[in-house]
């Protein structure tokens, strides 16, 4: 009996190991941003004091997992002074045949985003992208750029929160990727 429970035992951490193999080959890269870096000015939002370009950062994700249905994007500041961060971005339901999203896709007006896909408003309240403007003096902010692969299209009721959409996204999540960037204002 102790023999089967450690073969058992033995497979299901081999199919958990393989599960996190394949999940390390989806990848999020960027021409526009760089994990552990400063973001330009750019990036920055264009309101409550920051004069910034607000343009979100191209992004592009290779070697998606098996059953992916759609994916994800969000950018959030976990940094922020709020006690729950700050949710920049949240776009959903972006096909699943699509691998890039161009530089200024979260400006709704420029219509760079793809077809069927969902922006979700974000925490300054308007819906798109929404670029990093820490408080002056409050040193670096990470502001996380993750892509998720999902089981499954997401339905959400119109004006989800944030929070709403964040917890849809993680469960239905096979895999994600994450470019961690820095920004800080003097």
């Amino acid at each position: 009996m102790k023999r089967n429970e450690n073969k058992q035992a033995i497979c299901f951490l081999a199919l958990l190991l393989s599960g996190t193999a394949l999940a390390d080959s989806f990848t999020l890269s960027s021409a526009d941003i760089t994990h552990g870096e400063f973001m330009s000015k750019a990036q920055e939002y264009q309101g409550f004091g920051c004069e910034g370009g607000n343009l979100s950062p191209q992004l592009s994700w290779s070697g998606s997992p098996e059953g992916t249905e759609a994916f994800a994007i969000t950018a959030y500041d976990p940094d922020a002074p709020t006690g729950s961060g700050w949710w920049h971005w949240q776009i959903i339901n972006i096909p699943k045949n699509t691998t890039e999203l161009p530089a200024g896709a979260g400006d709704l007006s420029k219509n760079l985003f793809p077809e069927g896909s969902v922006q979700i408003s974000n925490d300054y309240g308007v819906t798109g992208f929404g670029g990093a403007c820490p408080p002056q003096g409050h040193g670096v902010h990470r502001y996380q750029f993750t892509i998720h692969a999902l089981s499954t299209t997401l339905e959400l009721p119109e004006n989800a929160s944030g929070a709403l959409t964040g917890y849809m996204i993680n469960a239905h999540s096979l895999a994600s990727s994450t470019i961690e960037a820095l920004y800080k204002r003097d």
